[in-house]
């Protein structure tokens, strides 16, 4: 029964007059109160779900800005850390840039010093030999005098030829002196004149000649579109790297650097090879081990016609004819080589215009010259089962395909591993030394640097009978200061022998180390 029902009935009693009025009302009004409070539960009870809806709505909206908000800040954060990471990378560019640049100031400031010890040293021979000189002369003039009076003495009883015979002898011994000295004199300034000549000729050389420094690498970065290539470059179970190490000879090193790929190798052709057929395999997306072989193949035949028009583009710079083309074959991978971040065919034309320049000044052949000097390092490109340094297998290759006797022995005395037998050799000797010191040609780490200078002393320091070894001339030159109370001059000519055999054995250095061993005895008297 309802609410509705019983008012009915209520007003069927009414009509039919079995209830008073007064009593119709109360009762009407206790129904209308009942009527009322049902109403307002039921609008109440619709208001609390429609309020609790509107509450629902109100959080789902919230929480769908508070999610967009989270990605605006996500996505700020991860931009602030690309630029930290980028102002990092850039500190860090610029410091390692600082310091090769005070590397260079500090070989400078050595080759600067070790000019000045040569000069100081050059000033305290000829003082020596003039205050030997002086000595002697002092030595000559006491002699004299007490020669003078003894003669003075006896001209009382010496007859007039004899005081004539005595007087020719005199004359004699002192033309016989100035002589000499005038001999003496004649052969320094020549010396000098020579010095001179030398200076001017290179001087000249080297202002006529201008090339840029080049960088060594070990290693080639390979970026990549995105992360996923990664993985598609590693493949299943690593099937595809393995086969692309394989085919190359490298190693690809892949880590949490974001797209990016490290090929490593020694070899720098392998690496050229490696990193024009990542970067095809890259290009097209479709990596597995078929395609590895395809683009290693390619790789492969493009980097023979780079080196084939490498080595034209050098016989073609120089003006040089006549090569064979296994030589100009040979030249053209050299310019994948490198010699302490110098680019050894770049420094091979180097080498060639310096000697032509050279020769032009001195009257001789230039392009007898140029062809000695771009060949002198050929060796280097040979592969590796020739045994011997890379000068003497250079020169018995290009022997091998009819080069003249004077550009072999230019090759193989290079290094000065063999005898110099014309000018030639020795014009291609200065040549490769002025391009390999000139600054800025070749670099080195600065700690790597240290510790062979380091190294180089302690070598020396351990033998016995050493007081004090100096590195000098950025570390081609060792001076050994010998204790002469304990250390004769036999000795210590074998005490150089085996220094060097020592630093040829347990010393990894560039070029060639001189090797000085001093063995000075002085004795001091001071008159009162």
């Amino acid at each position: 029964m309802n609410l509705a029902s019983v008012t009915a009935d209520f007003a069927f009693i009414v009509a039919q007059g079995e209830m008073e009025p007064i009593w119709f009302f109360a009762v009407a009004a206790i129904v209308g109160v009942l009527l009322g409070m049902t109403i307002s539960w039921l609008v109440t009870r619709y208001l609390r779900r429609a309020v609790a809806q509107q509450a629902e709505q109100l959080l789902e909206v919230a929480k769908r800005e508070a999610a967009v908000a989270a990605n605006e800040i996500r996505q700020k954060a991860e931009e602030e850390i690309k630029d930290k990471r980028a102002d990092l990378n850039r500190e860090f560019d610029r410091r390692e840039i600082e310091t090769d640049i005070k590397l260079r100031e500090i070989r400078a400031h050595e080759e600067s010093l070790a000019l000045l010890d040569y000069q100081l040293e050059q000033k305290q021979d000829r003082l020596a030999r003039e205050t030997a000189a002086m000595q002697q002369a002092r030595d000559s003039i006491r002699d004299l005098s007490k020669t003078m009076r003894q003669r003075i003495e006896g001209v009382s009883q010496m007859n007039p030829d004899e005081i004539k015979q005595t007087l020719r002898d005199e004359v004699m011994l002192e033309c016989q002196d100035e002589l000499r000295a005038l001999k003496r004199e004649m052969l320094e300034r020549s010396e000098q004149d020579l010095q001179t000549q030398a200076r001017r000729v290179l001087i000249a050389t080297m202002q006529r000649l201008a090339s840029k420094p080049n960088a060594d690498i070990t290693a080639t970065i390979v970026q990549l579109p995105n992360e996923e290539m990664k993985g598609r470059i590693i493949g299943r179970e690593g099937r595809n790297i393995k086969a692309f190490e394989a085919s190359t000879g490298v190693t690809l090193l892949i880590d949490e650097t974001p797209q990016m790929v490290l090929i490593s190798s020694f070899d720098p052709v392998r690496r050229e090879i490696a990193r024009i057929a990542l970067e095809s395999l890259v290009k097209d997306g479709r990596i597995h081990p078929a395609s590895i072989e395809e683009a290693v193949a390619r790789a492969g035949e493009e980097v023979d016609l780079n080196v084939q028009q490498a080595g034209e583009d050098a016989v073609q710079r120089l003006g040089i004819n006549g090569l064979h083309p296994d030589i100009i074959e040979l030249l053209g991978k050299l310019k994948y080589r490198f010699s302490y971040t110098q680019n050894v065919l770049d420094h091979s034309i180097e080498v060639g215009f310096l000697c032509s320049m050279i020769a032009s000044e001195l009257g001789l052949d230039p392009n007898l010259a140029k062809r000695a000097g771009l060949l002198h390092d050929i060796g280097k490109a040979v592969d590796g089962e020739y045994e011997g340094s890379h000068a003497s297998i250079g020169a018995d290759f290009v022997k091998r395909h009819g080069e003249t006797p004077i550009v072999v022995n230019a090759i193989a005395a290079h290094h000065e591993e063999v005898k110099p037998e014309t000018l030639y050799a020795g014009l291609v000797i200065l040549a490769d030394t002025i391009s390999a010191i000139r600054p800025g040609a070749r670099a080195e780490a600065m700690t790597s640097y240290i510790q062979r200078l380091d190294r180089l002393e302690k070598l020396a320091g351990e033998l016995e009978g050493v007081q004090q070894a100096y590195a000098i001339q950025a570390g081609r030159e060792i001076r050994v200061v010998v204790s002469p109370q304990h250390v004769t001059d036999e000795q210590a000519r074998e005490l150089a022998k085996a220094l060097r055999r020592r630093i040829e054995e347990e010393l990894q250095y560039p070029s060639t180390i001189k090797i000085t061993v001093i063995r000075e005895s002085r004795f001091t008297e001071v008159a009162v």
